[in-house]
């Protein structure tokens, strides 16, 4: 269980007692670093968009204001806050194949994506993080949402405006999908179960492949 604070808890008997995983809030581990490095720290509002969790129990975080992140693996004692690849705000992040192992990826404003090196293993100590920028053609709509599926170099992103792009190569480039462009409609979110795939829209759209 996560808080919006950034605490964490796990629980081993059914949810009756909980143990806290990390020492401090978000905040309190910002005020402490804030002169560590980390672009926009000393204007962090105290909130954090999006906690997600892997498959392995490893946590990532985007500040309110999209100037930098964090990231949490097991074992930590802290959140660890890094700056953004990029001088645009962050929209969107999460983990390459559900799993932080395997890798992070980033959109930011303008309809940018990068991710980090495929094959390396992410250095979750580092401050500044190493990303690749990939090769999309966005329109400047904003990415939303990235999927990038288990077994297989194929990839997925979604945004604004009805956007959808596909990827063959683990992300390198990406191939506009014209099947959405005629719905007046933001696409926020992609999953797949399997080879069954559903993205979540604005105004109650919910698409499907065939």
């Amino acid at each position: 269980m996560s808080t919006s604070a950034g605490a964490i808890y796990t629980t081993e008997n059914s949810g009756r007692n909980w143990k806290a995983q990390v020492r401090e809030t978000i905040d309190a581990t910002l005020n402490r670093v804030s002169s560590s490095g980390v672009q926009g720290a000393s204007y962090f509002s105290g909130s954090i968009n999006d906690i997600q969790r892997d498959a392995d129990g490893s946590y990532l975080a985007v500040s309110s204001r999209g100037n930098f992140y964090l990231t949490y693996r097991p074992g930590d004692e802290f959140w660890i806050p890094h700056n953004r690849g990029s001088s645009r705000r962050i929209t969107s992040m999460g983990f390459v194949k559900s799993r932080l192992e395997d890798g992070l990826w980033m959109s930011t404003a303008g309809g940018e994506i990068s991710r980090t090196t495929p094959g390396s293993r992410v250095d979750t100590q580092l401050i500044d993080i190493p990303f690749d920028r990939l090769q999309i053609k966005s329109g400047g709509y904003g990415i939303l949402d990235v999927t990038f599926l288990p077994n297989s170099n194929k990839a997925w992103a979604v945004g604004g405006g009805g956007t959808i792009f596909g990827s063959t190569d683990g992300g390198r480039t990406w191939q506009k999908n014209k099947s959405a462009d005629n719905l007046p409609t933001n696409l926020y979110k992609i999953k797949f179960f399997g080879d069954k795939g559903y993205i979540l829209g604005s105004n109650g759209v919910l698409l499907t492949n065939a």
